[in-house]
């Protein structure tokens, strides 16, 4: 058997599938793997701060359990691997905060729906992946544990809101990481710590035990736009965490070969600028296709970006005012008056979001149907959309209290902070699976990746896809 010393820099590079094949054949104990992967843990995380609620002493019964079922050949899909949890996730026994002060002492009875699933798959939970509070920010930061910084460069973010996932999955601290995503949670962190991150179709993994809302928000339905997905170091190891965390099954991939496959390619937005090493990243991706045999057209779905974004940010901020007090909402939408009607612009989104009434609800739903008819055509003659995660690679670390006052510094000039969710927002809006797998380095040696956006419920041919980019490309490269 193998001692802690002797997982090397490869190892924890190598994927989740490459861990389990190892347990499976002996190399190691579930016991050894763990004490591998805490040993790790203290070395790395005093530095980048990924990891928020932790408890070793359970992790260890999970992992002696798990050496019992290998001994007696009963084993499940991830025996014995040691994952992380987004700390947005209510996990049986330890501290779930989201980030939130006011949840410092939540101790849950029972796991969220997708954990339980993991867990009954064998896996083993060591630690809870950090959060901006509440999952309300691009950049991972809250009063309870600090700021996580990203392994590539610790001056920069990970991304937010699953950047303590990101930052832990890239160094090996975690096979992989159960997060969640409604305006890029899962895909801009992907891209700034150069992984593969699922968003699912809407549905397709459980939000329930998921905060937002507060544990004593009990909804009947899934909230809108929000998903449930992992982040990993392979295309292969997104298909295995969807095989076992789906509350219904995703088909089969459509097509495996690239010679079989129509793509569009979707860069040119005036309204969505994007810096010139992340747009290099995805033409890199959109050669690779092509150089397998695919056909690649440069074009965009039959509807105005605007639109569609206006709608997404609309319900997105909408949502966000869920939980806020009816003054809070009051003083927001007493500033609608302050703008134009046609004015695009954060702040006026924000502000017209909050005095919605039920009227314009409808409106906007007939006008999300509409555009949701368009790609369902779009994609009866394409097979993916390649596009940008993000309009950059990861940045400097910003907590200036005004969201709406930060900058992302580009090629493409200042842009405004919430520009992060635009790329994220058209597969968020129609419940559409899209994968960001990494692709290439920027000049500054940050990683940057594409987005692969298909059609609803071809959840495993976006997978399909990033794994044939991982081939053509590398796949994940370890931060230096």
């Amino acid at each position: 058997m193998a001692s802690p010393d002797g997982f090397d820099e490869a190892f924890f590079a190598s994927s989740a599938s490459d861990w389990r094949k190892s347990l499976g054949r002996g190399d190691f104990s579930a016991r050894e793997l763990l004490a591998a992967v805490w040993a790790r843990i203290l070395e790395r995380n005093p530095r980048i701060n990924a990891l928020a609620a932790y408890d070793h002493e359970a992790a260890l019964r999970q992992a002696e359990e798990a050496d019992r079922l290998y001994a007696r050949g009963a084993v499940r899909a991830l025996e014995g691997l040691p994952i992380t949890i987004k700390d947005s996730f209510e996990t049986a026994g330890l501290l779930t905060t989201c980030g939130a002060e006011s949840l410092a002492g939540h101790l849950p009875s029972a796991d969220a729906d997708a954990v339980a699933r993991l867990r009954a798959a064998g896996a083993v939970i060591v630690a809870k992946s950090n959060v901006p509070r509440l999952t309300g920010d691009f950049q991972t930061h809250n009063a309870l544990y600090g700021v996580t910084c990203n392994p590539w460069d610790l001056a920069r973010t990970p991304g937010g809101s699953s950047g303590g996932a990101a930052a832990a999955v890239s160094v090996g601290m975690s096979a992989f990481d159960l997060s969640s995503d409604l305006g890029g949670s899962i895909r801009w962190p992907a891209q700034a710590c150069g992984l593969f991150g699922l968003k699912p179709s809407w549905g397709r993994i459980s939000l329930a035990g998921h905060i937002p809302p507060l544990p004593s928000v009990r909804l009947k339905y899934p909230p809108d736009l929000a998903v449930a997905g992992p982040l990993a170091r392979s295309a292969g190891d997104l298909d295995l965490v969807l095989s076992l965390a789906a509350s219904t099954p995703a088909p089969a991939p459509r097509k495996t070969r690239a010679q079989d496959l129509k793509l569009a390619l979707w860069l040119d937005e005036a309204f969505a600028p994007v810096d010139r090493e992340v747009e290099a990243g995805v033409r890199l991706a959109a050669a690779a296709f092509r150089e397998a045999g695919a056909q690649v057209v440069v074009t965009a779905p039959p509807f105005a970006f605007t639109e569609a974004f206006e709608v997404y940010a609309m319900l997105s901020f909408a949502i966000g005012f869920a939980g806020a007090s009816v003054e809070e909402r009051a003083r927001f939408a007493d500033q609608a008056k302050d703008f134009d009607a046609d004015d695009l612009s954060f702040p006026a989104l924000r502000a017209r979001a909050a005095r919605m009434d039920a009227a314009t609800f409808s409106r906007l739903m007939e006008r999300r149907a509409a555009l949701n008819v368009a790609l369902a055509g779009f994609f009866e003659d394409f097979d993916a959309i390649l596009c940008p995660p993000a309009p950059c690679a990861a940045f400097a670390h910003d907590l200036a209290p005004d969201l709406f006052a930060r900058r992302l510094a580009t090629s493409a000039g200042a842009l405004p902070y919430y520009d992060l969710l635009k790329w994220a927002s058209l597969a968020s809006l129609a419940f559409l699976p899209a994968v960001v797998a990494p692709v290439a380095l920027t000049s500054q040696g940050l990683p940057t990746g594409v987005q692969i956006i298909c059609a609803r419920d071809a959840d495993r041919t976006a997978v399909a896809l990033a794994g044939m980019i991982e081939q053509a490309t590398g796949g994940f490269r370890a931060p230096r």
